[in-house]
């Protein structure tokens, strides 16, 4: 009888242990973030390795060739000019005088040129009457050599008039000049972006050898492009004509896609911690870039490789030499995976994981580690 009633207290204990084991010794579990293997797409890429600027293709500081008083600003910022649209005028007056007096040269230099050749074209009917003459033995040979001289002189001094009109002419295209300096006109098609004069002011003309202050600035917003830089070593895998992907500061919401036009062909060193590359990538449809402003931040992504309807998981899944944490039957279990394509966000899996396991994300504390149990409660 005591036999029995020890052998029901041993099997209370240790149902009770038991019991205490599976609640209130039993370990605890970690909280993990997790996500699906899945199918989906990999992309190999590049990024800038700091920020981007959109720009323009066309752009222009303008300023006048000489220095004078600006008298007329026919467009304001932000309006829309055609191609050899005026943008600025300086007080022309002197200008438009000398090619006044330049244009009244050429008809006097005409008239001059007129008289010489009607003196010409006398002086020969006089040769001509005179030979005549002489060989009847009536006009003496001094008389014919005297002639012959005065017509010779007379159409000399024909051709120095006409070549006093060319000069005169000359005279007038060079006033033009001066008067065209007086003016700035559009080079291309555009949107005035800044002007840094007003009517009324003064432009001077700076020393030789140091620019004049830009006073119109001109750019054509409809060719946009974006310059990033990337590191030296990517430089090597970046080509002219790879596929890109570019996001914009102002519209973060958005993804554009973008092609390689340009890669630079030398290193800046300006920092010499962060030598970099410049490249230069396009809106694939331009239409797309319509409303960017220039001078906005954007980041860029070369593609350097694509795979469609690959196994996948996010970069931050794997660790060190290919191992990732996969949850089984709630108890973190490391296996090591082959790894293909992977950027910043996912990777590809070539082996080592099936469609459907799940995989811990982030290992932000010491307690997540193979073997460790998960709560039942883990993040997705």
């Amino acid at each position: 009888m005591r036999k029995t009633r020890w052998l029901i207290v041993l099997l209370i204990v240790i149902a009770a242990a038991v019991a205490l084991r599976f609640t209130v010794l039993k370990p605890e579990g970690v909280t993990v973030r997790t996500a699906t293997v899945e199918r989906g797409v990999v992309e190999e890429t590049i990024t800038n390795t700091r920020a981007g600027t959109v720009k323009v293709r066309l752009r222009a500081s303008l300023s006048p060739q000489m220095g004078g008083l600006v008298i007329e600003l026919p467009h304001r910022e932000g309006s829309r000019v055609a191609a050899g649209d005026l943008l600025l005028r300086l007080d022309d007056r002197a200008q438009m005088a000398n090619l006044e007096m330049a244009r009244r040269d050429v008809v006097s230099a005409r008239a001059r040129a007129d008289e010489a050749c009607l003196a010409a074209k006398l002086a020969e009917k006089e040769l001509a009457r005179v030979t005549a003459l002489h060989g009847e033995g009536i006009a003496s040979e001094q008389r014919l050599d005297t002639l012959d001289t005065e017509r010779d002189r007379s159409l000399a001094a024909c051709a120095a008039a006409e070549a006093a009109i060319e000069l005169a002419l000359a005279r007038v295209a060079a006033a033009q000049v001066q008067l065209d300096f007086t003016e700035v006109r559009a080079p291309f098609a555009g949107t005035v972006a800044e002007l840094t004069t007003e009517v009324g002011e003064w432009i001077t003309p700076a020393p030789p050898g140091v620019p004049i202050p830009p006073v119109v600035d001109l750019l054509d917003p409809g060719l946009l492009y974006i310059s990033a830089p990337i590191d030296e070593v990517d430089a090597e895998r970046v080509r002219v004509g790879q596929a890109a992907r570019a996001t914009i500061d102002s519209r973060p919401d958005d993804s554009y896609a973008a092609r390689v036009s340009r890669v630079a062909p030398y290193v800046l060193d300006e920092l010499e911690q962060n030598r970099t590359v410049e490249i230069e990538v396009e809106f694939a449809d331009a239409a797309e870039g319509k409303g960017i402003l220039a001078g906005t931040s954007a980041d860029v992504e070369v593609i350097l490789d694509r795979r469609e309807d690959t196994l996948r998981i996010p970069s931050s899944s794997v660790a060190e030499g290919g191992k990732v944490l996969v949850v089984e039957d709630g108890v973190l279990v490391e296996v090591v995976v082959e790894v293909g394509l992977e950027n910043w966000q996912v990777a590809e899996v070539l082996s080592g994981l099936e469609e459907g396991q799940v995989v811990v994300t982030s290992r932000h504390s010491t307690d997540i580690k193979a073997g460790a149990r998960v709560n039942e409660d883990e993040g997705q």
